[in-house]
């Protein structure tokens, strides 16, 4: 379909189904969930030959996209995240009298949204970034990632036929495909009101970079990558280092190191223990059986990247095979904080199954290497209860880095609830303040209004007097169900 097309059908669309009830979005969202798993077999086994995925995997991930459109319908229907807030007419008060005040976010309008290399399901079609724009009553135009069309063109008609069998217009979801120049248009295109997109920073910065050249600006949600530091305190490491070390290197390895949430970086101190974490490490990165990427230009991407780090002064090659086709083959290398301290490049994430152990000498240099970090998505921070004071100094400097915080644990793995934020400070994402994960998610493409001395006939029903539903409402600055 034509993009100017797509767009113009998804700007008429807008107007019908942003005054759709909760209960309709709802509705919609869950019929989306039922016609994916209606697919069967046969979504699970395309998408697994374009991808070189598991179909365990791809299991998985089937299950992760319908739960969040479940999630999301739920939340639709409860209800609050609009932020319906009234602040009531004081026509007494001196000097002057506050007129009636009723504020509540509403839909931006279509929304442009970039299928992802790495998720040909809960980051694609029917992902996290359509599941959350349909749900606050925004109409969307999908670009499908080329690495999966035909898993792309399986969940557009299942969406499609969830939209004819709600009743609503066509328009509510379109499916187009191209590469860069069409990606560049549907941006530019004055009908799209927000963009989300998950990538590379090169994708991502070229998005963010035309969308505000535009003669209207408009917000750009682009999720870039993030080597996700690991810091491991000194008398952590010495706890249980083996452990520790398999640990770490399973984190590397899921998925091919595919995720945007593969830790890069292990900030290790230098002492007794550490050439056992090291070689413990290197055994199992060297043993590991290698995995087919996403595709050969991930591949090919993944060993430039590599060689680029590895040719860096003061990195030592600690695991390095040869490079493949497809096959992600892992690797490992090491550095001084230092070197890592004087050379910006070695943040660059490279994607794949690859780390760099920085060592570091004392406490003093791995808060300055902290300091010194880049946004990333998450920051996972292993210590022991004697290291209190270290960790309280981390915590508050990390905070202002990352998105996610780890105390225990690996980065990889991303729940999906109320509660998780997944972006990150820039060059993480375009925008720390928003999440493509979780329910927040969908505050990205909402704006607030505020209807001042409305009539309540033209109020929508979440700001009337009457509060049929038991919507969570903040009235005269305190949270009520009540009516007024």
């Amino acid at each position: 379909m034509p993009y100017n097309e797509a767009l113009t059908n998804a700007a008429q669309a807008f107007e019908t189904y942003k005054i759709t009830t909760p209960a309709q979005r709802a509705q919609l969202l869950r019929s989306i969930a039922e016609a994916i798993e209606a697919l069967g077999n046969e979504l699970l086994e395309t998408a697994s030959r374009e991808s070189n995925l598991p179909l365990t995997r791809l299991t998985g991930e089937r299950g992760r996209t319908c739960n969040q459109l479940r999630l999301f319908a739920d939340l639709v229907e409860e209800g609050s995240w609009v932020e319906a807030t009234i602040d009531t007419a004081l026509p007494d008060r001196q000097p002057l009298p506050r007129p009636d005040l009723r504020r509540m976010l509403v839909p931006l309008g279509p929304v442009v949204v970039f299928g992802a290399s790495n998720f040909p399901l809960a980051f694609s079609t029917a992902g996290g970034d359509t599941a959350s724009a349909l749900a606050a009553g925004c109409t969307v135009v999908y670009k499908e990632h080329p690495g999966h069309p035909q898993t792309s063109q399986l969940v557009h008609k299942a969406i499609a036929q969830a939209i004819r069998a709600n009743g609503l217009p066509e328009g509510v979801f379109q499916h187009v495909s191209g590469g860069v120049e069409a990606g560049q248009e549907l941006v530019k295109h004055l009908a799209t009101k927000a963009v989300a997109f998950t990538g590379s920073y090169k994708g991502g910065k070229a998005i963010f970079d035309l969308a505000m050249q535009r003669e209207v600006p408009i917000p750009v949600y682009a999720e870039m990558g993030s080597t996700n530091p690991v810091f491991i305190l000194p008398e952590r490491i010495k706890e249980n280092t083996e452990q520790l070390a398999r640990q770490a290197a399973a984190s590397v390895l899921l998925g091919a190191g595919q995720f945007c949430t593969c830790p890069g970086l292990f900030f290790i101190p230098e002492s007794e223990v550490t050439p056992h974490f090291i070689a413990a490490l290197e055994e199992e990165l060297t043993n590991a059986t290698p995995a087919n990427m996403l595709h050969d230009g991930i591949a090919g991407n993944y060993y430039k990247g590599l060689e680029k780090l590895l040719q860096a002064e003061g990195v030592q090659a600690l695991v390095h095979q040869e490079a493949d086709v497809l096959e992600g083959r892992a690797a490992l290398a090491s550095t001084s904080a230092a070197h890592w301290l004087q050379n910006p490049a070695l943040q660059e994430e490279v994607f794949g199954p690859f780390t760099l152990v920085v060592r570091y000498s004392n406490a003093a240099e791995l808060i300055s290497a902290a300091k010194a970090l880049q946004g990333q998505l998450t920051c996972t921070l292993w210590g022991s209860d004697q290291e209190h004071e270290l960790q309280q100094k981390l915590t508050d400097v990390l905070r202002d880095k990352c998105g996610r915080l780890l105390y225990s644990g690996v980065p990889t793995g991303v729940e999906v609830s109320h509660a998780m934020t997944h972006g990150g400070p820039f060059p993480a994402t375009t925008d720390s303040r928003s999440t493509s994960v979780g329910t927040y998610a969908i505050k990205r493409f909402a704006r607030p209004v505020t209807f001042q001395s409305a009539p309540q006939a033209l109020l929508p029903a979440e700001l009337r007097d009457e509060n049929r539903s038991g919507l969570w409402r903040t009235i005269n600055g305190k949270l009520s169900q009540a009516s007024l």
